[in-house]
């Protein structure tokens, strides 16, 4: 770390020469704490417009994307020291004094902060990536982001190609670094690490990269469509193959060569440190690794009661074991085609939306559609997905379903996933989320984990109150997918924490679900690269659960399902403990209104 201490040095010198150059820098107009608070969002905000292009065109899609961002060593020194002169302004804010939205809008604002400073601390950006997600699969969807209507948007999508050698440049230096200081995946984990890149290592005319071009515009004039596919091709072929045929040259000559030999957060640099800091992001409660594992336990074992129950009403000759055999392997369970999946997820989804006004009072404008993940990714993706909409309002967001190795994807979870994924789950949320006007930009892109993921798990339960789940088989898909973020908290707190080997954890996760073999080794491995966000699909679920009980028994009759479902989702993706507060003090204006 010493090459980031020189670095800290020179440009904190170099801040505080700004500083007295352009005037003190926490000098805000307007005297009220508020304002003080409302320019603190307004200057980040423009501070990430200003150096990253993606995330600049995703708040205004009038911003070309020319380039990706930096993400060299001083670019994240920088951003970090940046940040560091954000949060001690913020602590120069008298809290009590702000008004109660502007507390919650501080609260989630400093905890975002918090959490910027605590992963450069502990060199979180040394891996770039998890086994199914990171830099290189974020820029494959680059075509997918980019606004293409005019020459000059070709133009600018095949500069942002032309940057893709420097982004990969960075990225090698970071994870290098990584292998000197232990910062890696484990070493176990990345058997087949390079065959998720391998499917960029194709002819350019053939890459994904490359199919923009084979659906030019037809105003564009002839010539126009041949220069834009020469100059694409030449580009893919001299900029992003290469690219990516050094990160594979890496992947398997130095970097599984060289990762880490142990499994668990807590065995990394200053992991233990690390891991508590991941529960606390992911969870955004206060609750101990001891309190997650038992809590998880104890949920196991009421679920494991309501699916004993299931197979005993449908009189099925053997145990428990045998069930999960018999729904793994029966042909029934199984689509035989990727077209008659997406067809049947599509018909549930569209048998949800008819549901929806019966439980919410607010729909989202926005529409979504459904997707087969795309195959360059499918071999180490989840089972499904939801793809928010760029802010073009052009296209909609996606609910991706993994059509790779169809025999590994049960028709019976298929109700609870598209719940989760599409509505009323993620699109439903993200969708009203981004809607809502009367909150701060930087809260109108904020995707807190256990609000949105406990909000998606708790969809998949609110599908019995809108009559889905008939078929005994679904239900026990419905509980084997509850089982499953139920499991999360065992294992994830068991490997990270408990000195749990994977292959411990691989069976206690298929030992307890319905799950496929194949889907439990991907699953466990995600757990393992992506340490405490499992935790909070089920803690975010119960918080929710928990809050929805206390208002039904105060409230009594005076309950409305829509209009606890608004008084959940008004106010965007909040921490646990924001919510519980605004329920309460829902229930507490409910009552008052009828007395």
């Amino acid at each position: 770390m010493n090459q980031v201490h020189i670095l800290l040095f020179i440009l904190s010198v170099n801040l505080q020469c700004a500083v007295q150059a352009t005037g003190d820098i926490t000098q805000e107009i307007g005297d009220s704490n508020t304002n003080h608070l409302n320019q603190i969002f307004a200057d980040h905000w423009q501070y990430k417009m200003d150096t990253n292009p993606i995330f600049a065109n995703s708040a205004d899609p009038n911003i070309p994307i020319t380039k990706l961002a930096d993400v060299s060593l001083l670019a994240l020194t920088q951003q970090s020291i940046f940040n560091q002169s954000i949060l001690n302004r913020l602590e120069s804010i008298n809290y009590q004094q702000l008004d109660r939205v502007s507390q919650i809008n501080y609260r989630i604002f400093k905890a975002q902060i918090d959490n910027s400073l605590a992963l450069f601390k502990f060199a979180d950006y040394q891996i770039p990536f998890t086994l199914d997600s990171g830099f290189y699969t974020s820029f494959a969807r680059i075509p997918d982001r980019v606004p293409l209507q005019t020459v000059e948007d070709y133009q600018n999508y095949i500069q942002t190609l032309k940057s893709w050698p420097t982004q990969v440049d960075s990225q090698l230096s970071h994870m290098r670094e990584g292998l000197k200081n232990g910062m890696t995946l484990p070493k176990e984990l990345l058997t087949n690490i390079v065959s998720t890149v391998k499917p960029f290592l194709i002819k350019a005319d053939e890459s994904v990269f490359f199919q923009p071009f084979t659906k030019l515009p037809k105003h564009f004039s002839n010539k126009e469509k041949e220069q834009l596919i020469n100059h694409s091709l030449d580009i893919i072929n001299s900029h992003v193959i290469p690219g990516y045929r050094r990160l594979a040259d890496f992947f398997e000559h130095e970097y599984s060569p060289g990762a880490r030999r142990t499994l668990a957060a807590s065995q990394l640099p200053n992991g233990k440190q690390y891991y508590k800091q991941r529960v606390r992001h992911f969870t955004t409660l206060e609750l101990t690794v001891d309190e997650i594992h038992q809590l998880g336990l104890d949920e196991v074992a009421r679920i494991r009661l309501e699916m004993a129950q299931i197979i005993k009403d449908l009189n099925f000759d053997g145990d428990f074991k045998t069930f999960i055999q018999f729904l793994r392997s029966d042909p029934q369970f199984y689509a035989t085609s990727a077209e008659q999946l997406l067809k049947q997820a599509s018909y549930i989804a569209k048998k949800m939306d008819a549901k929806l006004p019966s439980l919410f009072k607010s729909l989202p404008r926005l529409p979504y559609g459904v997707q087969a993940v795309p195959d360059s990714i499918a071999p180490t993706y989840t089972t499904g997905r939801y793809i928010p909409a760029p802010k073009d309002g052009v296209k909609p967001g996606y609910y991706w379903v993994n059509t790779y190795n169809l025999k590994k994807r049960p028709l019976y979870v298929l109700e609870a996933l598209t719940f989760h994924e599409a509505v009323p789950g993620h699109h439903l949320q993200i969708s009203l989320n981004n809607e809502l006007e009367n909150l701060p930009l930087f809260r109108q892109q904020s995707y807190i984990s256990a609000f949105g993921e406990g909000w998606g798990l708790y969809s998949e339960w609110l599908g019995i109150e809108a009559g889905f789940y008939q078929d005994p088989y679904s239900n026990f898909g419905r509980l084997t997918y509850e089982m499953w973020r139920a499991v999360r908290l065992v294992v994830d707190t068991g490997i990270h924490a408990k000195g749990w080997s994977r292959q411990k954890a691989r069976d206690y996760l298929a030992s307890n679900t319905a799950l496929s073999l194949h889907n439990v080794h991907t699953e466990i491995d995600r757990y393992i690269s992506w340490p405490a966000q499992a935790l909070s699909y089920k803690i975010g679920e119960l918080k929710i659960k928990q809050l929805r009980n206390f208002a039904q028994t105060k409230l009594s009759d005076l309950f409305d399902i829509r209009e606890f479902h608004e008084a959940v989702l008004g106010q965007g993706s909040v921490p646990l403990d924001v919510l519980e507060e605004q329920i309460q003090e829902y229930v507490e204006h409910k009552l008052s209104l009828s007395q």
